[in-house]
């Protein structure tokens, strides 16, 4: 049997409080916190604590062993997936609802990813690493949407620049909840949540990880508790649309991360957050030509805004 590889994080408590929520101040999430306490891979002074709830004082040292991750692997999967346009330096795909873009720890097969080695063989872009092959920029698993894929490193270079200059067109329709009564900029900072690692959140002030973020809104449609609103990036940060209106008090209709809890959307149990990618627009790397793509929100959405407005 393979010995287990594991990296040991030390942390000294700065303050006291519940041990599952010191190492959420650091680099865990208060869930993996607490898997790794209970599974006896966290020591308190040189003791091993299995309870989330111990106790500790400033000055305590913790001592983590982290297990490493098992390595990842990229391969080609027959995955039908909606290819849009393609030539031979650029695709662009109509990603589904619950689709992953790339290969992550736990999500090893069905991404978009695995699709694209089937779909286009050697043909991608590997500036970004061999298990992101030509992904340049990406949406969310739940959202639904138009993803601009790189089949060379010349053309990934070409549009990373484009997404530098913040002159990509990026437009995604919202169904978010309240009354939103006129169009705006929201700008903030955006990092990883303090409290909890695995959600980004506005920062009130500049840290190491928070960045700049701009997203344009206006309203396009209003149905009482509900407005379908446009948004279009100026940034690209994680989560940036779903953070910005949850600030604005308007969280998107099926966000289970920002959004409601056990919520229905029109009546309908909904499988995620109600947000597609609408518009995408480029300067072609090769031709220098501004290509703009539409795509059509999908049916479960489109269920939602009928029955909407109906009611």
């Amino acid at each position: 049997m393979t010995a287990e590889t594991v990296k040991v994080v030390e942390i000294t408590a700065a303050v006291g409080g519940r041990l599952d929520s010191i190492m959420a101040e650091s680099e865990f999430s208060r869930s993996r916190a607490q898997k790794l306490i209970r599974g006896g891979r966290v020591e308190v002074n040189g003791n091993t604590v299995t309870k989330p709830s111990e106790r500790v004082e400033p000055g305590d040292v913790l001592r983590v062993r982290v297990p490493e991750p098992e390595p990842l692997s990229a391969h080609p999967e027959a995955i039908p997936i909606n290819v849009i346009y393609q030539d031979d330096s650029v695709l662009v795909v109509d990603k589904p609802r619950g689709m992953v873009v790339h290969p992550a720890p736990g999500n090893q097969s069905g991404t978009l990813v695995n699709a694209l080695l089937a779909h286009c063989g050697g043909n991608l872009s590997d500036a970004n690493g061999i298990f992101r092959p030509g992904i340049v920029h990406r949406i969310d698993k739940d959202t639904t949407g138009l993803l601009l894929i790189v089949k060379t490193n010349e053309a990934h270079l070409a549009i990373a620049e484009q997404i530098k200059a913040h002159s990509l067109t990026r437009a995604y329709l919202a169904l978010v909840h309240g009354n939103v009564k006129e169009e705006g900029v929201v700008e903030t900072l955006i990092g990883r949540n303090p409290r909890d690692r695995k959600k980004m959140a506005v920062i009130s002030g500049a840290s190491g990880s928070s960045r700049n973020a701009v997203t344009r809104y206006k309203p396009l449609e209003w149905f009482g508790r509900y407005t379908l609103v446009e948004c279009r990036l100026q940034t690209g940060r994680t989560h940036q649309i779903r953070v910005h209106m949850r600030h604005l008090g308007h969280p998107i209709v099926g966000d289970k991360t920002y959004g409601v809890a056990r919520e229905a959307g029109a009546g309908r149990k909904l499988a995620g957050q109600l947000l597609h990618a609408h518009i995408l627009g480029f300067v072609h790397p090769k031709t220098g030509e501004y290509m703009e793509f539409t795509a059509s929100i999908p049916a479960d959405f489109q269920e939602i805004m009928d029955k909407l407005r109906q009611t």
